[in-house]
């Protein structure tokens, strides 16, 4: 499920103090990436939170995939 994760994740201050969060929802995406390494699929998660979407589910992995990539170089 690539894609432009920015397209679906956003942070705003004012909403869950800053957290990265699904679009439109109060829901963080910490919560699906939790889900996920719980073993529920994309199916059972759609079914705990029926407002989500594939593309969205999948956003919160390619943004947690860029987050690992990101690198600290030391001066």
């Amino acid at each position: 499920m690539p894609g432009n994760w920015r397209e679906h994740i956003v942070s705003t201050p004012e909403v869950l103090r800053g957290k990265p969060r699904i679009k439109g929802t109060r829901i963080p995406v910490s919560l699906i990436l939790g889900y996920l390494a719980a073993d529920y699929t994309v199916e059972d998660i759609i079914r705990e939170f029926p407002d989500l979407t594939k593309e969205q589910i999948g956003a919160c992995l390619d943004y947690a995939r860029e987050l690992a990539e990101f690198e600290v170089v030391a001066l």
